[in-house]
This record gives C-alpha cells, structure tokens and sequence, in this order.
C-alpha cells in the first residue's frame, strides 16, 4: 500500500470515527446548542430537555472524539465546540433531512 493509500485510509477512518460520534440525536441536539455558543451542562439539561446523567454520557463521547471541549465558569464547566465544522456538518445534515424528497 502507498503513502498516499495509507494517508487516505487514515482520513477515511477518521471521517467515519467522527461521524460515529455524532450518530445520536441527542449529540445532534447538543451540538446545535453549542453552535451559538458554550453552555453548561444545566443549561444543555433545559434546551435539550434530556435528565443531567444523559447529556454528561453524550459530552463524554463528544469530549472523546474531540468535537467538544470543557473550561471552567466558576463552579461549572461550560462546553464549547472546537471549532465551527462540526457545527456546519450537523446543521446541513438537519436541513438535508427537511428537504422534500
């Protein structure tokens, strides 16, 4: 296999670990609320309307794959995307599936 091949397969699986991570709704849903900027994680509880134990599982993944990321506010920690390509990606995959078939 090349360098070129290896770098490709790479990318690809990549591509699909970052997908995966985004394949719940409920990741979907935190990450359109993070899109307009960091919230904690009581702040998630009421926008998303899922229990506090739910949406600490889902950033803990998010936090995994590398999509989400943590700073101090005080006694909390506010949750902020990486960097606007998710958010992107998320919300075309929101309007695609509003299209008319």
């Amino acid at each position: 296999m090349s360098m070129t091949q290896t770098s490709t397969s790479h990318t690809y699986g990549a591509a699909g670990d970052l997908l995966r991570a985004l394949s719940a709704p409920i990741r979907i849903a935190i990450i359109t609320e993070l899109s307009t900027g960091g919230r904690c994680v009581h702040e998630l509880v009421d926008l998303v309307g899922a229990p506090q134990p739910l949406i600490s599982q889902h950033l803990r993944v998010l936090r995994g794959a590398g999509i989400v990321r943590g700073s101090r506010r005080g006694r909390e920690i506010e949750y902020a995307l990486v960097d606007e390509h998710i958010a992107r990606i998320v919300a075309d995959a929101v309007s695609h599936t509003n299209e008319p078939r």
